[in-house]
């Protein structure tokens, strides 16, 4: 959340005149984000007690999450339209960096967090705290993928606005909480999510649709 008020604060003191910036300086600070995130979900690590990799080991559900990742990937760059995004995204595009090491890092950077730290980041947050959070404030003792209207439909409605492209946002939401209560296993969402991002960043960097970072 820091890092997104000091975002929003760039772009408002640069349309203000205020302060102009360089547009590079978001893509320079996305390493930083993802290393902080990545250092506070490895010092809390013993606390994720419902992270359990061994879920993994049953193959029926591993290719279901697996399957899952690839749909909501698939659908995700069909639904970029104009009326299903907020603003005109500019996404994270290399070109506006000057040599091949610059290029390359920030690249790599980008698709790290997002195929690591984001899955784990956003799964912890959205399936494993919010969604039982709405079924009982005491959400540790709500059983994982316990099923109520309200905290699917507002969990898929939230994690949607969180994107620039809410309607795929949703659309997401929907498909991996499905997943969870397919699976019961947040390990599960994780894969999927890890699945999409890693999908789309593979897509992105092919076809140059720099939007959809």
């Amino acid at each position: 959340m820091a890092f997104i008020a000091l975002e929003e604060g760039r772009r408002f003191l640069d349309g203000e005149g205020i302060l102009p910036l360089s547009p590079q300086f978001t893509f320079y600070s996305y390493p930083l984000k993802a290393l902080s995130v990545a250092l506070l979900l490895f010092l809390y690590r013993k606390e994720y007690t419902e992270v359990d990799f061994r879920d993994l080991y049953k193959p029926s559900d591993t290719l279901v999450s697996i399957f899952t990742g690839i749909a909501v990937f698939l659908l995700w760059i069909n639904m970029d339209f104009p009326s299903a995004a907020i603003g005109t995204p500019s996404g994270f595009n290399p070109d506006l960096f000057q040599g091949n090491t610059a290029r390359i890092s920030l690249m790599a950077a980008r698709l790290s967090g997002a195929v690591i730290v984001v899955p784990l980041m956003e799964e912890l947050f959205w399936r494993s705290f919010f969604i039982r959070y709405l079924i009982d404030q005491d959400f540790s003792k709500v059983p994982l993928g316990l099923f109520t209207w309200p905290s699917f439909l507002v969990t898929a409605v939230f994690f949607g606005l969180e994107h620039n492209l809410p309607l795929a946002g949703i659309m997401a939401g929907i498909a991996y909480s499905m997943l969870l209560y397919y699976t019961r296993s947040i390990s599960h969402c994780i894969v999927a999510h890890a699945v999409t991002n890693l999908a789309l960043g593979i897509y992105v960097m092919q076809t140059g649709n720099w939007h959809f970072w």
